[in-house]
Parts: C-alpha cells; structure tokens; sequence
C-alpha cells in the first residue's frame, strides 16, 4: 500500500461551497474522495492524448434500421476494423429505432478513428464514445 500525504488546496469560498455541494449529492464521504477521483480522471484522460496508448471503452449508436443499407454499413466498418471489437449489443428500442453497445480495445488514435467513422455515419442518429483505460499508473 502507498502511503498517504497530506496537502492544501487554496480555493474561492464560493467554489468551495459549490464543490461541496455537488460531492454530498453524490455520495462522496469526504472532500479527500473527490479531489482523488477527479484527478484519476484527469490522469486517465491525459493517457488518451497518446495515440498509441492502450485504452478500452465503449461506442453507443441509436439508428433507425429502416435506412437503407445502414446496418450492414455499421457492420462492414466493425468486419474491418475486427481486432478492435470485443463484444457488441444490439438492442431494439422500438419499431424503428436500434440501440447498439459495440465494446472496444486498442490504440487510443485507431479507437477514437473508427468511432468517429462508426458515429459520422448517415443515419446514426446519436453516438457517442466513451473510453478509458486500465489506470495502471494510477495505483
């Protein structure tokens, strides 16, 4: 185990009461916990700026299946870019919409590449990434 240090933090009262606002709404148990996960997130995100960083995550697409040739374009990008793919959802939210979950590991540039070009595709309605990574540097 690490050993713990102690350090201040000078702020505005008023970001302070903000701040503590926000982490008694979301359960933390102290302002010790929050600091922590906001800089493990910060960190976290940092890694992505490195292209050839390992990082996993997941792309959520909404799309109406009834767009010609949508699905079996969103399957043809996944089919070319297979080593990335670990696992996909697909789920029908009603009649004509999709919700499809593709969960994703690779390269953080080869990552953030093909979901743009899964997201940018005429009849997606909505996508978006989300990615993170191991934190292994972050024990």
């Amino acid at each position: 185990m690490t050993e713990l240090v102690r350090f201040g933090v000078s702020m505005n009262e008023q970001l302070l009461k903000m701040f503590d606002k926000k982490i008694v709404a979301r359960g933390y148990a102290n302002r010790s916990e929050a600091v922590r996960d906001l800089i493990r997130n910060r960190l976290v995100e940092m890694e992505w700026e490195d292209e050839n960083q390992e990082v996993a995550g997941t792309i959520t697409l909404v799309y109406d299946h009834h767009v010609r040739g949508l699905s079996h374009l969103l399957t043809e990008l996944q089919h070319n870019c297979h080593e990335l793919f670990l696992t996909t959802t697909h789920v029908h939210l009603d009649h004509h919409n999709c919700l499809e979950v593709l969960v994703i590991k690779g390269p953080a540039g080869k990552v953030r590449e093909v979901a743009d070009r899964l997201v940018g595709v005429k009849g997606v309605k909505h996508g978006q990434l989300t990615i993170t990574s191991t934190g292994q540097a972050l024990k």
